[in-house]
């Protein structure tokens, strides 16, 4: 039996300056960058408190979310591609 490929989630990518700065630095799995973004977002307390599904970036985030002041959660991954490579 062939050994299992990794999955294109699993797979190791590297993560641009911006983005380590926030999640660590990498080469690191997409589900590794999405937890590690969300412990973030949780620790400083971003998640907008009337719409949780909102996030208030601080200027680290901004950074990785193209300068919006807000992002919406489901946009995400969008603008995470941006920094993974």
């Amino acid at each position: 039996m062939a050994p299992k490929a990794t999955s294109a989630f699993m797979k190791p990518l590297t993560v641009s300056a911006d983005l380590a700065a926030v999640v660590g630095n990498g080469p690191m799995a997409r589900s590794e960058v999405v937890k590690a973004l969300w412990v973030y977002i949780k620790g400083n307390n971003l998640q907008d408190p009337k719409d949780k599904r909102m996030i208030n970036n601080d200027e680290k985030l901004k950074k990785v979310f193209g300068g919006e002041k807000t992002v919406h959660m489901m946009k995400m991954a969008g603008h995470l591609s941006k920094h993974l490579s």
